[in-house]
């Protein structure tokens, strides 16, 4: 039997109504997580897209970012580095300013988080409004790195975030109507 992954992953995200604040549906990947062959699955169709060998940094987004990422970086054998919310990182860092679909943030990277020409991937768990890909992939050029794409989870494709990163190689696993 042929694993549907794109089936499996839908399976095991689940919507939390009205959170963080009325109105807003969350996508909750915790099932996805705690379910190994989902979670495997998951990380292996972003390495297997994206071919080894390719990527020297795998960029995670705060906090659910991270998760993905880090067995991502492993399995490239590249750097896992974090891009946070601002005041998380204590190094000097480079920051920018963003638009949420419920309010607005900051995100910041280390300056020393690549060297020159490193080949870097953002990874994230949902790709909505386009926002926070957006201001990670402004930080990535900022601090020297090369941007060979972006890997999601979870497109909401209803909300047209893809149309914001134009020209970027975007990833994703699943996509919403």
């Amino acid at each position: 039997m042929t694993l549907d992954l794109p089936a499996l992953l839908r399976e095991r995200v689940r919507d939390i109504p009205d959170y963080p604040q009325p109105g807003v549906v969350f996508k909750d990947i915790s099932p996805l997580l705690a379910d190994h062959v989902a979670f495997a699955g998951a990380v292996d169709a972003i390495v297997a897209h994206h071919g080894r060998g390719t990527i020297d940094k795998v960029v995670g987004i705060e906090a659910r970012g991270f998760i993905i990422a880090a067995p991502v970086a492993y399995h490239f054998g590249a750097g896992l580095v974090p891009v946070r919310k601002k005041g998380k990182l204590p190094a000097a860092t480079y920051e920018t300013a963003y638009a949420l679909e419920y309010g607005e943030a900051v995100l910041q990277v280390h300056q020393d988080a690549f060297e020159p020409g490193d080949r870097v991937l953002i990874v994230d768990d949902v790709l909505a409004t386009g926002g926070t890909v957006e201001a990670a992939a402004a930080l990535v050029r900022q601090a020297g790195g090369k941007l060979r794409g972006v890997s999601v989870l979870l497109e909401l494709s209803f909300l047209r975030g893809r149309e914001r990163l134009a020209g970027l190689d975007v990833h994703a696993l699943v996509a919403t109507e």
